[in-house]
């Protein structure tokens, strides 16, 4: 099964439909393997609550999902990189798919697409992924 993390800007577009929403069911119909560690899983559930998603129990749902690893690995322990240095934030992404052997990034992130690869690890559109899958 193909390992992906997906950035932050891409899980939280994917409540508004398209192209996130069409990977996120591939990851819901276990058609690819979510990568998380606790920094992004955190930043997920930060970003949703400040656009207003306070819905609890979609919220409670989508955390339930994480906690109970669907279709997903988890890292507790990740390398500590300076990759980005415009917005080191984005090193928990490379650091996760370091730790996990994860090749895809999916981002829509432009300080992460600017990197294209690091070391065999594709930082790709949520486009190109759609396309390439």
């Amino acid at each position: 099964m193909r390992k992906i993390i997906i950035d932050t800007n891409v899980f939280v577009s994917s409540f508004f439909g398209g192209l996130p929403r069409e990977i996120i069911n591939l990851w819901k119909n276990g058609e690819v393997t979510l990568c998380l560690s606790q920094e992004i899983v955190e930043e997920y559930l930060k970003v949703l609550t400040r656009l207003g998603l306070n819905d609890k129990k979609e919220l409670e749902s989508l955390t339930g999902l994480f906690a109970q690893g669907y279709n997903s690995i988890f890292t507790t322990t990740t390398p500590k990189l300076t990759i980005v240095k415009n917005d080191p934030d984005d090193n928990k992404f490379l650091e996760c798919a370091i730790a996990l052997d994860c090749k895809t990034i999916v981002s829509g992130d432009k300080h992460l697409l600017d990197i294209k690869k690091y070391i065999d690890i594709a930082i790709i559109s949520p486009r190109e992924f759609i396309t390439n899958f």
